[in-house]
């Protein structure tokens, strides 16, 4: 046999050797199987609660109401029973947004009644902003809602304040007369 068939017998054995090194035998299948249910099933679990810190007045029950509002969706509080016209200014929201209650998520500052959805969006999406306020306590918004309201609903939007304090609607929210229940 030739020099040249000799190199070329030798390679072609080494090529089988590398085909049956790649080739994944059950045990090494199996294994790699559980590792991809085990990290997937990590990936599906719930995300962590979202920390929020809350300014509010401790005799005011809508702001409890708007606190429990958040906890439903996910949110963990930290309460602040200290009245909230201090951090408000010293966190920048301009006072013409002003409402009772006062948070902080994330860098973004939270005034008023703003739904828990509103919220998520916001720290989801990032914008460049100060945060989101609702003007006043508009019945039906959240912790202004229920039974003890009528059922009503006022029209009020979620605004998105800049941090030259200038604002745009982040969500509009209609209202309407509810049946009572």
């Amino acid at each position: 046999m030739s020099q040249r068939s000799k190199l070329r017998a030798q390679a072609q054995s080494s090529l089988r050797a590398a085909r049956i090194a790649l080739t994944p035998s059950r045990r090494t299948l199996l294994i790699g199987l559980a590792t991809l249910i085990s990290s997937s099933s990590l990936f599906a679990q719930k995300d962590p609660p979202l920390a929020i810190q809350v300014w509010k007045d401790p005799h005011c029950g809508c702001c409890k109401d708007w606190i429990a509002h958040l906890e439903k969706s996910g949110f963990t509080a930290t309460i602040l029973d200290q009245g909230n016209n201090a951090i408000r200014n010293q966190l920048g929201m301009p006072a013409k947004f002003g409402s009772c209650h006062t948070a902080l998520i994330q860098g973004y500052v939270i005034e008023g009644h703003v739904p828990a959805s509103e919220i998520l969006t916001l720290v989801k999406i990032k914008p460049i902003a100060l945060g989101l306020a609702v003007p006043g306590m508009p019945i039906g918004s959240p912790g202004m809602d229920g039974s003890m309201y009528g059922n009503r609903r006022d029209a009020f939007d979620v605004l998105l304040v800049q941090k030259d304090g200038k604002s745009k609607i982040f969500k509009s929210y209609r209202g309407e007369k509810r049946a009572d229940t």
